[in-house]
C-alpha cells in the first residue's frame, strides 16, 4: 500500500478545497474570503478562487446581502453520516430566516399528518397580526391550505381520495375549495407546475406560495410556504417574486433528503 502520508503522493488543490470546508464550524458559520483564507491557511486570491468553485458546484452557499458565505447542503454528500442526528426543521430554519421579511412576511416548514398539515418551523415578520396561529405544532386542514395542497399533490391520486375525505371540509374563507372534484383539480395543477398558491383560501388577507420537499423516491415528505399579507403587493407580484425563491428552498432541501441517504427526516410530531 502507498504510504499516502507521504507527501510526494498528496494533490494540494485538493488539501486547499478541504482547508476552505473546514474553515467553517459551528461557531463561526458565516465567513469571508479573508476569513477563509486566514483560517485555511490560505493567501486571499486562492481562498477567492477556491471558494467561487465550491459556491459553483454547490457545496458553499454566498449569504445574501453580505460578503460572507456558508456551507451548502450538499455538504451531506460527503459527511451526511455526522449529520444524521439532525432533522429536516433544523436545516429548513436559516433558508427562510435569509427570506423572511425581503420575500415574505412569514415562512413555514410544515409535515402532511392524516387530514392535516402541522408546522414544524415559522419564522414570522408580522403575518401573526392576521389572528392565525401558525406556530410549532400547530395544525391546518391540508384541503384548504397551500401548504398541504403542495404536499398532496404530489401522492398517487388514491391516497389523495382517501385523505381528502377523511375529514369534513368547510369553507374557511368564500374562496375555499371543498368539493373534491375541484380539489382534484386543483391539485393536478398543482404537480404541473411544482407548486401550489393560496389567495385568501385559509385566512383572509393573506397569500400564499408553498412548494414540496420530496424524498428518494419523489413522494412529499414536508413542505415549505412562504406568505405575505395581501395589502404588500398583489397576487401576481409575489408569484413572481416569491417563486423562484420558495422552489430554491424546496430543492434545496429535497436535495439534502437524498444526500443523507434518509438519515435527515421530520421531527417526531406532536
Amino acid at each position: 500500500m502507498a504510504d499516502v502520508e507521504n507527501a510526494k503522493n498528496l494533490v494540494q488543490s485538493a488539501a486547499k478545497i478541504f482547508a476552505v470546508l473546514r474553515a467553517f464550524e459551528p461557531t463561526m458559520p458565516e465567513l469571508t474570503i479573508t476569513d477563509v483564507a486566514g483560517r485555511g491557511g490560505l493567501d486571499r486570491g486562492t481562498a477567492f478562487r477556491l471558494i467561487h468553485t465550491l459556491v459553483s458546484l454547490g457545496y458553499i452557499c454566498p449569504v445574501p446581502g453580505t460578503k460572507r458565505f456558508r456551507l451548502g447542503l450538499k455538504c451531506l454528500e460527503l459527511g451526511f453520516l455526522a449529520l444524521s442526528c439532525q432533522d429536516l426543521k433544523g436545516h429548513a430554519a436559516p433558508l427562510l430566516r435569509e427570506r423572511v421579511p425581503s420575500v415574505a412576511d412569514a415562512g413555514s416548514l410544515g409535515v402532511l399528518d392524516g387530514a392535516d398539515v402541522v408546522y414544524l418551523e415559522r419564522v414570522d415578520d408580522g403575518a401573526g397580526r392576521h389572528d392565525v396561529d401558525r406556530r410549532p405544532g400547530r395544525r391546518i386542514r391540508a384541503y384548504g391550505a397551500a401548504l398541504g395542497h403542495a404536499q398532496l399533490a404530489f401522492l398517487p391520486e388514491a391516497r389523495q381520495i382517501e385523505i381528502l375525505e377523511s375529514a369534513e371540509r368547510v369553507k374557511l374563507s368564500e374562496r375555499t375549495l371543498t368539493k373534491l372534484d375541484d380539489l382534484l383539480d386543483r391539485l393536478r395543477q398543482v404537480r404541473s407546475r411544482g407548486y401550489a398558491i393560496s389567495d385568501g383560501e385559509n385566512a383572509y388577507g393573506l397569500r400564499t406560495i408553498a412548494a414540496p420537499v420530496l424524498d428518494a423516491s419523489g413522494l412529499p415528505i414536508a413542505g415549505v410556504s412562504f406568505t405575505i399579507d395581501a395589502s404588500r403587493m398583489d397576487l401576481d407580484a409575489f408569484v413572481a417574486l416569491a417563486k423562484p425563491e420558495i422552489l430554491f428552498v424546496a430543492q434545496q432541501l429535497t436535495d439534502a433528503v437524498r444526500y443523507s441517504a434518509g438519515a435527515i427526516g421530520v421531527a417526531a410530531r406532536r
